[in-house]
């Protein structure tokens, strides 16, 4: 006895999506040892979309919880907001400091200079690079950095006459010219110090190195020296002088939104950017890349996806009979329509339902997942030392769960739907000839 003969009974008028479509959609997909193809084919494309959107979860969190880690050093090492103009010559620029200081929202405001010079280490080779110029009080603001340094290093930094003669350098910059903590670094300065003779251009110093940094970002540690902001001034003649204010905010991502207030209180003439627009190009690439790889994970959920319309085809192809007699017992084209798209619909809703789940699980447990990988392959797969990271950084956006979902919701209903109108322009005549 076939399927449509058990259910070959008159049809009462129901409801688009009613009870009995569903049941007859969910029958058909347990399908008889003979019809076994068509299960193996909608188990094929439930686990091939439970992957590929287990895919998609997992690579956009991997590349999310990147991107933030990597914001998060650069902008700890760099400021969120920047003022620049009249107020830096103006005689009231600590009061518009501490107005700045006051914007709701503004956790940090630190004066600095930035120089470019060269550098020598010894008798070894001459390199370049920037000494940045900040007060002893605002070091805790460039976390990493403040971060990496023992609390002796933390308290020598400032001492001194004109902020003392003690420098903090960068792993990376130190480890190229061999130096280290007590040992001595000579530092280029091509305007010097102003004197009563004038400027002595071409001055140059040797200073000690009274710490060494890690920011989490190697170019940074390889390019810059952090030196007391007075002593920064005096060394490269320019005394009394701010380069820039710097300002770190709660919310680095609304920075646009706060260049009004910090405009407004920096007074007139007073020139306000932000992180997005010096590093625009970094920032760019980001979003280009984020972009790029959504659309092509994307593809990959729509390539699983279209297995449903396989198992469908045969699935129509093996319920010609059926559907033949469900058309002569009252059974409208609609039904047959939606009775063959829940069919693939039901693949697609349990395996998107089972790869989220499985994504969800990957990312929130990346961290045991790698260390238990460690321990039977005996590798490191992510070495701290090159990374700056001891884990694989995995951050759950749900925005990009929302859409990874209703994407391969979609694809799963597109591809069910296909053949579906095919099922529902069936002639029951023409099917019921051959039979």
């Amino acid at each position: 006895m076939t399927d449509a003969t058990t259910a070959a009974k008159p049809i009462k008028p129901a409801g688009p999506f009613s009870g009995w479509e569903f049941g007859l959609a969910l029958r058909y997909l347990r399908a008889k040892r003979k019809e076994g193809g068509i299960a193996l084919i909608a188990i094929i494309s439930y686990v091939a979309i439970a992957l590929a959107v287990m895919a998609l979860i997992t690579v956009m969190s991997i590349m999310a919880g990147f991107r933030a880690e990597l914001l998060s050093r650069m902008l700890s090492f760099n400021g969120h907001l920047y003022v620049q103009g009249q107020i830096l010559q103006n005689p009231e620029r600590d009061a518009a400091l501490a107005r700045l200081g006051k914007v709701p929202g503004v956790v940090n405001v630190t004066p600095l200079t930035e120089n470019t010079t060269v550098f020598r280490g010894g008798t070894g080779p001459v390199t370049g690079g920037i000494v940045r110029g900040v007060r002893p009080q605002d070091l805790a603001s460039t976390r990493y950095v403040y971060d990496s340094l023992t609390p002796e290093m933390r308290r020598s930094f400032g001492q001194g006459a004109y902020g003392g003669d003690n420098v903090l350098v960068g792993q990376s910059l130190a480890s190229s010219l061999g130096l280290g903590v007590g040992g001595e670094i000579t530092i280029y300065s091509p305007t010097g110090a102003d004197s009563a003779l004038g400027n002595l251009g071409g001055l140059e110093k040797t200073y000690r190195i009274g710490g060494i940094f890690t920011s989490g970002t190697a170019d940074f540690d390889r390019a810059f020296i952090f030196m007391p902001l007075e002593q920064a001034q005096l060394f490269f003649g320019k005394e009394g002088v701010w380069d820039v204010i710097e300002m770190k905010v709660a919310e680095p991502d609304r920075v646009m939104q706060m260049h009004e207030a910090v405009r407004q209180a920096a007074g007139p003439g007073a020139y306000v950017t932000d992180w997005t627009d010096r590093l625009a190009a970094f920032w760019g690439a980001l979003k280009v890349e984020r972009v790029a790889m959504s659309i092509i994970l994307g593809l990959v959920v729509a390539i699983a996806a279209l297995n449903i319309i396989s198992g469908i085809v045969m699935l129509v192809k093996n319920k010609t009979r059926d559907i033949a007699i469900l058309r002569t017992v009252g059974a409208s084209q609609s039904s047959m329509l939606r009775i063959f798209f829940l069919a693939g619909a039901m693949i697609g809703v349990a395996g998107t339902l089972t790869g989220l789940l499985l994504g969800l699980l990957f990312c929130l447990n990346i961290g045991a997942i790698q260390h238990f990988l460690e321990a039977i392959t005996g590798v490191q797969l992510f070495n701290a030392d090159v990374y700056m990271l001891d884990a694989v950084p995995a951050l759950v956006d749900p925005t990009d769960v929302f859409w990874v979902t209703i994407w391969s919701f979609f694809m799963s209903c597109v591809a069910g739907l296909i053949p579906s109108w095919q099922a529902a322009k069936l002639d029951p005549v023409e099917a019921l000839r051959y039979e």
